[in-house]
């Protein structure tokens, strides 16, 4: 089986495999998949935590910019995650 690179996991519209994120104490969290999204300049990952993260409930996302430079997601600023979630929101009420 072929390693794929964070990337190339991300924008496969068929690969809907979880992502394993690490920290800067090289701490171990895996994600589902929710969305890539488009705002502006930059590329936005909504993920979902797999287990439990103090601070954040059960039925919350945390969202991540992609650091292209780096090819690594790093989490998005308060103001950011919040105009990319409204987005989120705009593109499911469009779909339905």
């Amino acid at each position: 089986m072929e390693d794929k690179s964070l990337l190339d996991v991300l924008f496969d519209e068929e690969n809907d495999d979880n992502i394993i994120l690490l920290d800067s104490q090289g701490k171990r969290t895996e994600f589902e998949q929710v969305a890539i999204i488009p705002v502006e300049d930059k590329c936005y990952a909504i993920l979902h935590p797999v287990e439990k993260i103090d601070g954040v409930e059960e039925d919350e996302v945390i969202v991540f910019y992609l650091d292209e430079e780096n090819e690594c997601l790093r989490p998005a600023p308060q103001s950011e995650a919040v105009a990319v979630f409204e987005e989120y929101e705009r593109l499911l009420n469009e779909e339905e």
